[in-house]
């Protein structure tokens, strides 16, 4: 009994000695391990590239053909402009019905960006030096000392990059960093029309007839009561026609019979046929179409913004943000009884543009 119970008493010599016990001082602190040590770098383990040439030539051509697709994207972005109408729609499974130009040029920019950043990450991660460095922090103002050191290690970074000695990569990269600025230089395209006088004309011309929009029958004075508003649209201008959308968007009427003497401006009078004048359906704010008529005020609102135009004072802006009255198609009335244009608007429709003002 008495060896068992002194064998409780023989400390393990394999287990760490308690806190306080004969094998530490009562006082003895407990030392514990800094959180903020620096844990310093793993030793430098070689890349497949850095030992085996036949690897880097290998990723040498990833990133040369990585280049050399964003080449070809870019001069796809460039041919889409010629190739595609801006205007042709097509269905593209899953996407729905998109537009075929939209899509191509998307297509072509992020691919020929994307290809220049994946090619420019290869290089730097299997090419260029691999070789952990440790720099001390410093002083925010660098010293002639640091500065030179800097001038030493970008001479060796372009050194160790191989640029120079890989003249592969480095064609196929100047040629693509050279072509992709084109791509926003065809986007000025879109930056408004070529130098023409697009927004200052319609198809409106003498002798075309006003056509019912609703009906697709020329009109009649007789056709136009007093305190109604019909819509009209040009001779000719069919809505199955590759052009509708975009001509009806500058050549739409409104016409509106009022009475002779109910007519304030003495040239809308002279521009108006027994009462009955025609003006742009577009409101000169931001192009909305013009609908809703006060039949007791001669009146016209435009519902986006409610911009107001008084029809019997040759249209003029009464209330809301648009410009600009809307302007007047002069109208008269032919030898067989139709009505008839005398010539295009005086002034651009729609809203104001930079010549315009």
């Amino acid at each position: 009994m008495s060896s068992e119970t002194g064998s409780h008493n023989v400390p393990d010599e394999n287990l760490p000695a308690e806190p306080g016990s004969a094998g530490h001082g009562a006082h003895d602190p407990v030392i514990a391990e800094d959180p903020f040590k620096d844990p310093g770098i793993p030793p430098h383990e070689d890349r497949i590239q850095d030992i085996d040439e036949r690897a880097a030539k290998r990723s040498e051509r990833v990133v040369a053909m990585l280049f050399t697709l964003s080449m070809v994207a870019t001069i796809g972005f460039i041919a889409s402009y010629v190739i595609f109408p801006v205007d042709q729609i097509r269905y593209i499974f899953p996407l729905g019905h998109i537009s075929t130009l939209n899509f191509a040029l998307g297509m072509t920019l992020g691919i020929a960006l994307f290809c220049i950043g994946a090619a420019a990450v290869h290089w730097s991660r299997t090419l260029m030096s691999g070789h952990e460095y440790v720099q001390e922090r410093h002083p925010i103002a660098a010293t002639p000392e640091t500065k030179s050191e800097a001038l030493a290690q970008f001479a060796l970074g372009a050194s160790e990059s191989g640029l120079g000695r890989r003249k592969l990569i480095r064609n196929t990269m100047f040629g693509a960093l050279a072509l992709v600025p084109l791509s926003g230089v065809m986007l000025l395209r879109d930056l408004g029309p070529l130098p023409e006088d697009k927004l200052f004309h319609t198809m409106w011309r003498k002798g075309l007839l006003l056509v019912n929009q609703n009906t697709g029958e020329p009109l009649r004075p007789e056709d136009v009561t007093v305190g109604s508003l019909t819509f009209a649209k040009p001779e000719g201008l069919e809505e199955d026609s590759h052009d509708f959308h975009r001509e009806i968007a500058k050549a739409a009427l409104m016409i509106v019979r009022l009475e002779p003497n109910d007519i304030k401006d003495k040239q809308q009078l002279d521009w108006s046929h027994e009462g009955i004048v025609a003006f742009s359906k577009i409101c000169t704010h931001v192009g909305c179409p013009v609908s809703l008529y006060e039949q007791q005020t001669h009146h016209v609102l435009c519902p986006c913004h409610q911009s107001t135009f008084d029809l019997s004072d040759g249209a003029r802006v009464i209330f809301g943000p648009a410009g600009h009255p809307l302007p007047q198609l002069e109208i008269s009335v032919n030898k067989d009884g139709f009505l008839e244009a005398q010539g295009d608007f005086a002034e651009p429709v729609g809203p104001s543009f930079w010549e315009r003002g």
